[in-house]
């Protein structure tokens, strides 16, 4: 059998000097064909590549909805507050040292300490707050999983959300350390259900004391939804120094921190400045001595979250990247089959004067429209996701463009690189060879 092509003239013209639209329409029509002739194992292929780009984008938009939430708490405390600590959260190691957490060897930020803060001119509100544990009773109905707060007045500065009844506690109750309690509307409906829980006496007990302490509630706060739902709602606010004198409340594992707003013509500089000199005075240190405590601010909160979500992202991504792999093979598999089914047709092509990048283009395609199909479904099922986890949950799931363009370009890789072994084998047959095949 000759391998000379025919006669330029006829209307068969022949492929070599065709321009690239053509090839890449003649491939994509063919391809097409092709993969609706075996849907089956098209299918099959499509499915391991579209998990790999479901899972991309649906952590995408959870990190992204989680980003968001974080930021709405920022903006709601304020984006020039920092915290006073007895030591760097950021800078705590796994393994204490002598069995003693980081802040074991750290001075308790004390109250005179607190009061002094609140009264520097460059501090507009100065929250001091420490958690702990302890038990809540109402007549014989007692509550579980309640998040304990000591805490000063001016707090609900710091909080997102309202008081749908009664008020939070004054300065003047906090100074006198009286038996006073805000609780979140999910601890009153729990607690007290139909009845007003503004005025009613709740029985509290913690810290090492056996005997009850009677607390009057005096206000009922509505948080905004958040991330952490049931758990973050559920809790109990009293003054800081009620913990302390009437629940000795604070123990050695429990540290108080303050959380600070700058007065608004005041930068946060200015009021850093001036906690830490106070502190410091208060605290006699000398002009080479380190601060034995330390300011966070929320620049650095952020960004250590960032530094958390983005090791997360990557370490999800690729973990997803197995289920693209897992697609890639299946695209290699199912581009091998269809190059030894297609030998003849091959043949057919090169013998009607198609070249190597002709027919290599041919197959290309063919495997891209499978990892693109797969990207497409991916995108959906992500889609899906996203919106059913933001309408039952409070977490703004959105799908962010990068990853759109990320899941794409993933999947651009894996149809090239998975469907080049099976195109450069269909395009280095024979044409002699190829059209003996039956």
């Amino acid at each position: 059998m000759s391998n000379t092509v025919p006669h330029r003239g006829s209307h068969e013209e022949p492929f070599r000097h065709a321009p690239i639209g053509r090839i890449v329409g003649e491939g994509l029509r063919v391809a097409f064909d092709a993969l609706r002739a075996n849907w089956l194992r098209t299918i099959l292929a499509v499915l391991g590549v579209g998990i790999g780009v479901g899972v991309v984008v649906t952590i995408a938009a959870l990190i992204s909805g989680i980003r968001s939430e974080v930021m709405t708490a920022f903006e709601a405390s304020g984006p020039q507050s920092f915290v006073v600590m007895p030591f760097d959260f950021s800078d705590a190691r796994a393994s204490f040292n002598a069995g003693r957490p980081p802040w074991w060897d750290r001075p308790e930020i004390t109250n005179e300490e607190v009061r002094r803060v609140q009264s520097l001119p460059a501090v507009g509100e100065a929250v001091a707050q420490y958690e702990f544990e302890a038990a809540l009773r109402f007549q014989s109905q007692w509550a579980w999983g309640v998040v304990f707060r000591g805490i000063s007045s001016g707090w609900p500065a710091f909080y997102g959300g309202d008081f749908v009844a009664g008020r939070d506690f004054t300065a003047a109750e906090v100074g006198q350390a009286r038996s006073v309690m805000v609780v979140s509307s999910e601890l009153a409906e729990n607690l007290f259900g139909e009845l007003d829980p503004v005025g009613k006496r709740v029985r509290v007990s913690a810290g090492r004391r056996a005997s009850n302490e009677l607390f009057t509630v005096v206000g009922v706060y509505e948080p905004l939804p958040n991330l952490l739902g049931e758990v973050a709602d559920n809790f109990a606010h009293i003054p800081f120094t009620a913990a302390d004198k009437r629940l000795k409340a604070r123990t050695r594992w429990t540290f108080m921190n303050i959380q600070v707003n700058p007065r608004a013509p005041v930068g946060s500089n200015e009021a850093e400045n001036q906690v830490v000199a106070a502190l410091r005075s208060m605290r006699e240190l000398g002009p080479r001595e380190e601060n034995n405590f330390r300011i966070i601010r929320s620049e650095q909160m952020i960004e250590m979250f960032n530094q958390f979500t983005g090791m997360f992202l990557v370490v999800m991504v690729g973990l997803s990247s197995v289920g693209m792999l897992v697609g890639g093979i299946g695209v290699i598999g199912i581009m091998l089959i269809s190059v030894t089914e297609r030998t003849r047709e091959i043949g057919v092509r090169k013998s009607m004067g198609a070249t190597r990048r002709e027919i290599k283009w041919q197959f290309l395609l063919e495997a891209s429209l499978i990892t693109a199909g797969g990207a497409g479904a991916g995108l959906l099922v992500g889609w899906g996701i996203s919106e059913v986890i933001a309408s039952i949950s409070p977490l703004p799931a959105r799908i962010p463009i990068w990853s759109v363009f990320a899941a794409l370009g993933i999947a651009a890789m894996t149809g090239i690189v998975f469907g080049m072994i099976p195109a450069v084998r269909a395009s280095k047959l024979p044409p002699v060879d190829a059209l003996r095949q039956e």
